[in-house]
């Protein structure tokens, strides 16, 4: 897929004006001497005596040209270092802080006053709890807390985690609020002051779409630095031998050469071999751990857009077994603020920049804290596979990170070279902030940000840790041969990529496992309208290769294709016993034959929610009732008198949704549609309801999942499906679409047919050829 990159600025423009010189008087009265003799009319002479008017009027007329002409030509590149130079020059002052002066700020207007915990997980929310943010909340010993922003619902909460609102964060009377956006995830920097004035000692740095692998965060970084239960190891560490390389892909070290994180300067992009050898360093000074991300990693716009076909998700995996690795002092690793421990030496550096685009504040935070670890000894480590997030395929604009793409390489740079003879880490702090300004690196408002901060900790207590030798302006020892160790990254299949790779599994053969992984436990239930002797083998060949089991209906029975006798019009009287003679399974998807679904479009779909059409206007439809007594109107009445005896919980959802009822009737024509499990008995129980009613199928199911839970619930998958009333005339299958997650009507009676539905399928499955 092309990207059409639009170079940004580094740094959003200043309103400034620029100072205009006083303009002379006009003269009122002749001067006296105005016909005096005239001067000789030789050239050099008159270029001596008027040389500073040409030189001024060259310069004006050089500066105005050179703007037309940047501006015109479109090259923004250009006018950017203009720009950025022209802002240089503005004065920038540096912040004055009087450290006696700054008074405690302790927590007096929240519930959580008196609360404590050594051991806290902080996580912007902008719409109501996901599933992973209850699953944080189940991990035992850290204590859950959400921030919100302007987007996050008012009525918010999870059962464990303290939620802190715009209006609860204005009461905290932290000096940083003033300078937070309203509708960003950076003021998780109020979460962190909150978490260190009530006992934090470790914060992990997460966001509400990941989840913990196995739910144990000690599992997988080093939660304890010292004391009996720390772990006493050395670690594997990146070398200094090569004094020019200043930033590391860790995806390499992983098992994954071809993908590289969000913050990477693309110009290290292509440097993809692994570490020839390694060193170690004691253990004990990680106090910030970057954890590695299954599922959708941290990786860039210019990745994401690059490296997936259309409507898939991201499902990568890095090697789990691979030895965490540390990065010496002089070479930097990008980090990010959602599956990131910072230890207590760290917290100062937790902070979230606030004048620079949202998808570089946290990146740009990480490499700022990593030079300023140095300062005390510290170093980052990278870890295996902490944490699966899940690709929602929300992708988000290139213009987001045009901090990183624009500038990061030689913020690198300049942070690997930068010194400081301060003698306090916030006076460094302060003064590493003040000389990134300079640069344009961000703007004077992370410099103001910077000493709220620093006033901010010291107010909730936290005491800056103590300087240490910094080794990188010293000479480096050589690296001997018994110092050296080994470790050689595998190279995992990169399924990622749509291409194949020599030394991995087959792209297509790794899709389907992946398919196959994902729907193994699913069952799919099918409805034949045509002719079973000539497609039910068919049909179970292809979706058989996907799902669990393929139960094949029809309305004559079929013994000997094992098809089983089910009527269209009632078939959800039929479900339950299906529900029961698949007990273990995750789910049940229902098809019509004249649907065909392309599963490679529905990985992203949550199995643990309804599916349905709800959203396909042609599908899922109102019909008005009008007191008539037809066909709608006596679906309707029974529709009443269901809904009258159902059970409160499921009354008062189906009334939610269904708000005219009394006047009209919803109809769903059901072609497609997904049980989870955990609905199972819900939907059973419904059955049970309507007894021996003749309610029509397209009827009852869609008054069936209004019951069962919110729309808002509902998995959307569908709603991008191909959906027409009628077949073009011409060719049925000329609407036909690989990257919908389903196209109806499509419907096939004979082997040729499915052999030409098998081909255009091939588009989604290219193994699919193999069956014809």
């Amino acid at each position: 897929m092309g990207i059409k990159f639009d170079p940004m600025l580094v740094q959003q423009d200043r309103d400034s004006k620029p100072s205009n010189p006083k303009s002379s008087p006009l003269p009122t009265t002749l001067r006296s001497n105005r016909f005096s003799p005239s001067k000789s009319l030789d050239f050099s002479t008159w270029v001596s005596e008027n040389l500073y008017k040409i030189v001024t009027i060259a310069v004006l007329i050089a500066t105005v040209a050179t703007v037309f002409f940047l501006r015109n030509v479109g090259d923004s590149a250009a006018l950017l270092c203009f720009q950025s130079q022209t802002q240089q020059l503005e004065t920038i002052h540096f912040p004055q802080i009087n450290y006696n002066l700054i008074a405690p700020v302790v927590d007096k207007s929240s519930q959580f006053a008196s609360f404590r915990s050594e051991q806290w997980i902080v996580v912007s929310v902008s719409g109501y709890p996901t599933d992973s943010v209850r699953k944080l909340v189940k991990i035992k010993g850290w204590q859950v807390l959400a921030v919100g922003n302007s987007k996050t619902p008012s009525d918010w909460s999870v059962k464990g985690a303290i939620f802190l609102s715009l209006e609860d964060q204005a009461r905290l009377g932290f000096r940083v609020v003033d300078l937070l956006p309203y509708d960003s995830y950076v003021r998780k920097n109020v979460g962190y002051l909150f978490a260190i004035q009530h006992g934090a000692k470790k914060i992990f740095d997460a966001d509400d779409r990941g989840e913990v692998i196995d739910g144990d965060i000690g599992k997988h970084f080093d939660v304890e630095l010292v004391g009996e239960s720390a772990r006493q190891e050395v670690v594997l560490q990146y070398t200094h031998e090569n004094p020019n390389r200043t930033v590391v892909n860790p995806y390499i070290h992983f098992g994954q050469r071809s993908v590289w994180p969000r913050g990477l300067p693309l110009e290290n992009v292509g440097e993809i071999e692994h570490e020839e050898y390694y060193t170690e360093v004691f253990g004990g000074k990680q106090f910030i751990q970057q954890g590695i991300s299954n599922g959708l990693p941290d990786v860039d716009s210019v990745f994401y857009f690059t490296r997936k076909p259309n409507l898939e998700p991201f499902d990568i995996r890095f090697d789990e077994h691979a030895p965490k690795v540390a990065f010496p002092q002089g070479t930097m690793v990008p980090t990010n603020s959602f599956n990131t421990l910072y230890h207590y030496s760290a917290f100062w550096g937790l902070m979230l920049p606030v004048s620079i685009s949202s998808m570089a504040s946290d990146v740009i935070r990480g490499y700022w804290a990593q030079r300023l670890l140095w300062e005390i000894g510290g170093y980052v480590v990278v870890y295996p596979p902490t944490v699966h997030r899940y690709d929602r395929i929300e992708a988000y604009p290139f213009a987001e990170e045009k901090d990183l793409h624009v500038n990061v390489g030689r913020l690198i740079k300049f942070l690997v070279s930068w010194k400081s003879d301060k003698h306090r880490l916030f006076e460094i702090l302060l003064e590493l902030s003040y000389a990134m300004a300079e640069e344009g690196f961000w703007t004077e408002k992370d410099l103001k940000f910077t000493a709220a901060w620093i006033q901010d900790l010291i107010a909730v207590g936290y005491l800056q840790p103590r300087l240490m030798t910094l080794e990188l302006h010293r000479p480096r020892a050589a690296i001997g041969h018994g110092d050296r160790k080994d470790f050689v990254p595998q190279k995992l299949p990169s399924v990622h990529l749509g291409v194949e790779e020599t030394g991995t599994v087959n792209y297509e053969i790794g899709n389907l496992i992946k398919w196959r992984k994902n729907f193994g436990n699913v069952v799919l239930i099918m409805f034949c309208n045509g002719p079973v002797e000539r497609t039910a083998l068919e049909w179970r060949l292809l979706y058989g290769r996907i799902f669990k089991a393929v139960v094949i209906l029809s309305e004559k029975k079929n013994g000997e294709l094992a098809v089983e006798e089910g009527h269209l019009d009632h078939l959800y009287k039929h479900l339950p016993k299906l529900f029961d003679r698949f007990s273990s399974a995750e789910g049940f998807l229902f098809l019509q034959d004249n649907t065909v679904l392309n599963y490679w479009n529905l990985v992203q779909a949550d199995k643990t929610k309804l599916w349905i059409t709800n959203k396909v206007s042609k599908s899922w439809t109102t019909v008005s009732l009008n007191g008539n007594n037809d066909w709608y109107g006596k679906q309707g009445e029974m529709v009443k008198k269901v809904v009258s005896s159902m059970p409160v919980h499921f009354q008062v959802s189906y009334k939610k949704h269904i708000t005219s009822q009394d006047s009209h009737l919803t109809i769903c024509s059901s072609e497609v549609f997904y049980i989870p499990r955990r609905l199972i008995d819900d939907f059973k129980d419904l059955v049970y309801l309507v007894g021996n009613l003749d309610i029509h199928q397209k009827v009852a199911i869609p008054m069936f999942f209004a019951a069962m839970d919110s729309t808002e619930n509902f998995d959307s998958v569908f709603s991008t499906m191909v959906y027409k009333k009628k077949p073009p005339s011409n060719n049925t299958l000329s609407h036909y679409s690989p990257e919908a997650p389903a196209v109806h009507p499509l419907s096939v009676s004979s082997e040729p047919e499915f052999i030409k539905l098998i081909r255009i399928m091939a588009a989604g499955d290219p193994l699919l050829m193999e069956l014809v």
